[in-house]
C-alpha cells in the first residue's frame, strides 16, 4: 500500500524518527501550498527552521529568495504579494526574528495583501526556562493576521490533518478581505530529518487565487443607488484597488462619462488615464479657495484606499455631500467618519451596473469647470517646471515616472516621493504603481520594491533618502537577485516632509533639526557601492534622464541619487501652488 492508498489518518509511511516527522510534515505543507498556488518563498536563514527551509527549497517549481535580514525579507514577500495576487511564504527561526516581521504583517493587514508567516519556535518544554532565540509566538502579531495557528510539535499520527492545515492557512490569506496568516511552528531537535511518504492529496485540493470575481448589487439596491446618482453634481475619487487591469479602469471612466462627473484618480488607482473626465491636479486646484467652493458636490463615489493629499481629505471632509464608498475587499478608510454607507464591491462591476443604471447625467457645466481647472493647472506646472535646468524633487518625480516603460512598474515611497507624484504627475497608462499605503510607512519600501520586481520588470523606485537609509539591509545580494530596479533616492540629508509640517515654523532652528530634520551625513552612493550595487549622482533634469534611460535599457540593479535642500524645496512647492493658482484667476474658471 502506498501513501496515495492510505486513508488520511494514517500516518504516513516510513516516518519514523522526530526529525523525520518534521521533515514529512514540512514537505506536506510545501506539496499542499505548491498545488494551491505557491509561487515564491522567501527564507530568513536561521537553525530553529531548518526543516521548513529545506522542504522550501527541494519543493519543485517554488522560487526560493533568501534574504538575511527578517524585515527585509517580510517586505520583500509583501511586494511578492502585491504582484502576484497570491501569498508568498515567509519563514523565519525562533526568537526576536519573527519580531522583526512585524511591519510587514501590519502592512499587509491594512494594504489586503496575502502573505503566509511561517515562524519557527521551541518546543514547549523549552518555554519558560530561558532557552536562548525563545520568546512567546502566541498572537505575537495580534489583530493584525487573519488566523493564528500553533499546531504544536508535529506528530505522525496526526499526519491525516497537515494538508488540512495548510489549506486553511491559504484560503484564510485569501479570504473575503485577504491579509497575512500566522503559522507559528515548533520544531524538536535534531532539525535535519529524510522525509517519508506524504500524505494523499485529497481529490477537491485545487489551486485557488485572490477574490476577483465580478459581484455589485442586486436590482433593488442598484435602483436606490443610481437614483442617488442621477441628476446630482458628483465626483469619483479613485483610490488604490480601484482597478486591477485596463478593463477595470475602462468601467470606472465609463460611468463618469455617463454621469459626467470627474474622476479623481491617484497613480495606485490605475484610472489615471488620459482621459477629458480624468483630473490629475485635484490637490493643487482645490487648494484654491474660491474654486474649491465653486467645485463643491452633491455626492461623492470613493473607490478604494485614501488619497495622500491632506488637501483633497479636508475637502471632502468638509463638503457636506452624500458620500459613499466601494472596495473590492470592504477596506473603505473612513478616518473623518463621513462615509454614508460602504459598499464592499467589485469596483469595475459595480460601475458597469451603475452606467445601465442612472438616469440622467450631472447639470450642463458641471464636468466643464472641472476640466477647465484641470487644463489650466497642467499648463501651469508644466510652464513652470520647464523642460530643463535643475531637478527639484518634483521634477525628479515626473522624470521617474516618463522613464517606466510600458508594461513597467513604479513604485514610490510614503512621505514626499508618493506626494509629489499624486500632486504634479500627468496621467500615464500602460504601467503599474505601487505604495505602501496600508500603514503609510516608510519602512521595508526598497525591499517592497524587490518583491514586486522579481515578479513585474522592470520596476523604478522612486524614495526619499530616510526611507532608503531605513531598508538599507535590501541591498545586500541584491545585485544577485536577477531583477531589473532602477532606485531613485532624493537625497536631503533627513525628513524633508517634516519642513511643511507647523513644526518647521515654530520650532527654532536648532530644536527642529535635532528632531524632524535630522540630517544623517550618509553618501547613499558610497553606502550603495559598498554592497557592489553600482550609483551615480546626478544634478540636473538631463543628467537624471539620461541616468534612468541608461539604467533601464542595461537592466539589473542602479542607484541614482538626486541632490535636494530641504528649505529649497518648500519654496518650489510654494511657486508650483501659486503658478496653478494665477493660472485659474486668469482663466476666470471660478465664477460661472
Amino acid at each position: 500500500m502506498t501513501a496515495a492508498d492510505q486513508p488520511a489518518s494514517v500516518p504516513a509511511a516510513g516516518v519514523t524518527s522526530t526529525a523525520d516527522v518534521a521533515a514529512t510534515f514540512c514537505a506536506t505543507l510545501l506539496d499542499e501550498w505548491r498545488h494551491l498556488g505557491l509561487s515564491d518563498a522567501v527564507v530568513a536563514p536561521g537553525s530553529r527552521s531548518t526543516p521548513l527551509a529545506l522542504a522550501t527549497a527541494e519543493a519543485p517549481a517554488v522560487r526560493v529568495h533568501v534574504v538575511h535580514d527578517e524585515r527585509s525579507a517580510a517586505f520583500t514577500a509583501l511586494g511578492l504579494g502585491i504582484a502576484t495576487g497570491r501569498p508568498a511564504l515567509v519563514v523565519c527561526t525562533s526568537g526576536t526574528a519573527a519580531a522583526n516581521l512585524h511591519p510587514a504583517v501590519v502592512e499587509a493587514h491594512q494594504a489586503a495583501v496575502p502573505m503566509l508567516v511561517a515562524t519557527a519556535d521551541r518546543p514547549p518544554e523549552l518555554h519558560g526556562v530561558g532557552a536562548p532565540q525563545t520568546i512567546d509566538q502566541r498572537h505575537l502579531y495580534g489583530t493584525a493576521v487573519r488566523w493564528y495557528c500553533e499546531p504544536g510539535v508535529a506528530a505522525a499520527a496526526g499526519a491525516g490533518t497537515w494538508r488540512e492545515l495548510a489549506r486553511d492557512a491559504w484560503s484564510r490569506t485569501l479570504g473575503v478581505t485577504p491579509g497575512p496568516v500566522h503559522l507559528d511552528l515548533a520544531f524538536r531537535e535534531p532539525l535535519i530529518g529524510t522525509s517519508g511518504e506524504l500524505p494523499r492529496r485529497e481529490p477537491t485540493s485545487s489551486a485557488t487565487s485572490a477574490p476577483g470575481a465580478a459581484w455589485g448589487l442586486v436590482d433593488e439596491e442598484l435602483g436606490r443607488l443610481a437614483a442617488a446618482l442621477s441628476g446630482r453634481r458628483g465626483i469619483i475619487v479613485a483610490g488604490a484597488r480601484t482597478a486591477v487591469c485596463d478593463d477595470d479602469a475602462q468601467a470606472v471612466v465609463s460611468l463618469a462619462e455617463r454621469l459626467r462627473w470627474p474622476v479623481l484618480a491617484d497613480g495606485p488607482s490605475g484610472c489615471r488615464l488620459e482621459h477629458t473626465n480624468v483630473v490629475s491636479t485635484a490637490d493643487q486646484v482645490l487648494r484654491h479657495e474660491g474654486l474649491a467652493g465653486a467645485l463643491r458636490p452633491e455626492v461623492v463615489l470613493r473607490i478604494g484606499g485614501l488619497h495622500a493629499s491632506r488637501t483633497l481629505s479636508e475637502w471632502l471632509a468638509g463638503a457636506d455631500a452624500l458620500q459613499l464608498g466601494v472596495d473590492r475587499f470592504g477596506v473603505v478608510p473612513d478616518p473623518d467618519r463621513v462615509l454614508g454607507r460602504s459598499l464592499p464591491a467589485d469596483p469595475a462591476t459595480l460601475c458597469r451596473q451603475l452606467a445601465q443604471a442612472v438616469a440622467e447625467p450631472a447639470p450642463d457645466g458641471w464636468i466643464d469647470r472641472w476640466r477647465a481647472a484641470e487644463v489650466a493647472a497642467t499648463t501651469a506646472l508644466a510652464v513652470a517646471m520647464g523642460p530643463g535646468g535643475a531637478v527639484t524633487e518634483p521634477v525628479a518625480a515626473l522624470e521617474a515616472l516618463a522613464a517606466v516603460p510600458d508594461g513597467g512598474v513604479l513604485v514610490a515611497s510614503s512621505s514626499m516621493p508618493v506626494r509629489d507624484l499624486e500632486w504634479f504627475a500627468p496621467p500615464r497608462a500602460g504601467i503599474r504603481t505601487v505604495v505602501n499605503r496600508g500603514a503609510n510607512g516608510i519602512d521595508g519600501v526598497t525591499s517592497t520594491a524587490v518583491g514586486v520586481a522579481l515578479t513585474w520588470t522592470p520596476t523604478i523606485l522612486l524614495t526619499g533618502d530616510v526611507a532608503f537609509l531605513h531598508d538599507s539591509s535590501a541591498l545586500i545580494g541584491l545585485t544577485r537577485r536577477g531583477v531589473s530596479l532602477v532606485v531613485v533616492v532624493i537625497d536631503n540629508d533627513g525628513g524633508g516632509i517634516f519642513s511643511f509640517l507647523p513644526q518647521a515654523e515654530r520650532l527654532d532652528a536648532e530644536r527642529f533639526e535635532l528632531l524632524f530634520g535630522t540630517p544623517h551625513g550618509v553618501d547613499v552612493v558610497a553606502l550603495s557601492e559598498s554592497h557592489g550595487v553600482p550609483a551615480e549622482r546626478v544634478g540636473s533634469r538631463a543628467g537624471l534622464r539620461a541616468a534612468l534611460n541608461g539604467a533601464v535599457a542595461r537592466g539589473g540593479v542602479r542607484v541614482i541619487a538626486v541632490r535636494s535642500d530641504r528649505r529649497e524645496n518648500v519654496e518650489v512647492h510654494r511657486r508650483l501652488g501659486d503658478a496653478v493658482a494665477n493660472a485659474i484667476d486668469a482663466a476666470g474658471i471660478v465664477e460661472p
